[in-house]
């Protein structure tokens, strides 16, 4: 965060000092207010840049094995281009190349998830998945029972997990 703010700073210069240069290039005919609104345009640049880009660098450097199984694209009125354009700020990759299958039950599969989000730290959760039977469930951590949940067969993790590619679906990660 501390260098994308830095990022900005520099964007923020440099549109100023390109309109510096413009103003001397035109030899002083442009209006005093250009520089500051050349400033701000380069700087809404860099951040709306920055914001877009943060799925693609984030899902690039994820480890050999994760595969991206839903995403969440957002939609706000204080950032009016997303309604053109969603913007990607949360997503869940599951780890297939180190899923365990049960051994006493086929197609059940013990798999670790991961949920990134913009701006948050990412959460790491254990999940069983059952193919035949078209659930899921947390793994109950005193030994108990685990909840299953139904799970239709467009669910985007139990999709991931079962046929072991990648979904592309949205989702709310």
């Amino acid at each position: 965060m501390f260098w994308e703010l830095i990022a900005v700073f520099v964007a923020g210069f440099a549109g100023a000092g390109a309109v510096m240069l413009l103003n001397r290039v035109t030899g002083g005919r442009l209006p005093r207010w250009l520089m500051p609104l050349g400033a701000g345009a380069a700087m809404l640049v860099a951040t709306i840049s920055s914001e877009y880009g943060w799925y693609g660098r984030t899902a690039d450097a994820l480890p050999d094995g994760f595969i991206v199984a839903t995403v969440h694209e957002s939609r706000a009125a204080y950032r009016p281009w997303t309604f053109a354009a969603p913007m990607i700020d949360r997503f869940i990759a599951v780890d297939l190349a180190n899923r365990v299958e049960n051994a006493q039950s086929e197609g059940l599969y013990l798999v670790r998830a991961v949920a990134y989000g913009r701006w948050q730290p990412a959460r790491e959760i254990e999940l069983m998945v059952d193919c035949a039977g078209g659930r899921t469930a947390i793994p109950a951590g005193d030994g108990g029972e685990p909840v299953w949940r139904p799970a239709d067969a467009e669910d985007p993790i139990l999709r991931t997990v079962c046929t072991g590619a990648e979904t592309g679906a949205e989702g709310d990660a």
